[in-house]
């Protein structure tokens, strides 16, 4: 079985505490995209200083607290992609603006007017850029080690700037899995 058999939309993709990569040590990343020729997602635990009133006003007063821009990943970062956590009953399919991520999550068209999908949604995050593999190259990080592949919850798309969403998720898991969640955290990463 190739090592990114289990990434599918909805998946996290948790970083191992070995991984170093400035961009992502110690985050969650929710995979959104995953074909053979590719993997794309988002950091979810990237808060910026940027307030998403600023960049996009329509959507400023919508989005979950704290209102501002993630780091979605190093890819593209000029670029907005929203993901919503979608109200019970809720087919994503079936309304213009939205697209069916996984279960009750959604990608929202920010060209969208945000009055006609905010009665769909119970909350959403704006990410500046995104982060993506090419074909074959996941399946190498996970390989190596670099990633944790685990399954997701719509509530981690909307979790706070201040909650350790990494230690959250691997608690979660059950053991040894769990035990990870005790890792130090960096000093660097204050």
């Amino acid at each position: 079985m190739r090592p990114d058999a289990e990434v599918e939309p909805g998946s996290l993709l948790v970083a191992a505490p070995s991984l170093n990569d400035p961009n992502f040590t110690r985050t969650v990343v929710y995979i959104i995209d995953q074909r053979p020729e590719g993997t794309l997602g988002v950091v979810l635990n990237r808060p910026s200083e940027v307030a998403v009133h600023d960049v996009l006003p329509p959507w400023g007063p919508h989005v979950t607290k704290p209102q501002c821009i993630y780091i979605g990943g190093p890819v593209e970062q000029k670029t907005a992609l929203c993901l919503a956590a979608l109200k019970a009953g809720t087919d994503a399919d079936s309304v213009e603006g939205l697209v069916s991520v996984q279960g009750p999550v959604a990608l929202i068209d920010l060209d969208a007017d945000p009055d006609d999908l905010m009665p769909l949604v119970r909350g959403l995050r704006v990410f500046a850029g995104y982060s993506g593999w090419g074909e074959g190259q996941l399946a190498g990080e996970i390989d190596r080690g670099d990633w944790i592949v685990v399954t997701g919850l719509a509530d981690d798309v909307l979790v706070g700037a201040k909650v350790d969403l990494w230690g959250r998720v691997l608690r979660r898991q059950g053991m040894p899995l769990s035990l990870l969640s005790t890792y130090p955290k960096d000093v660097r990463d204050n």
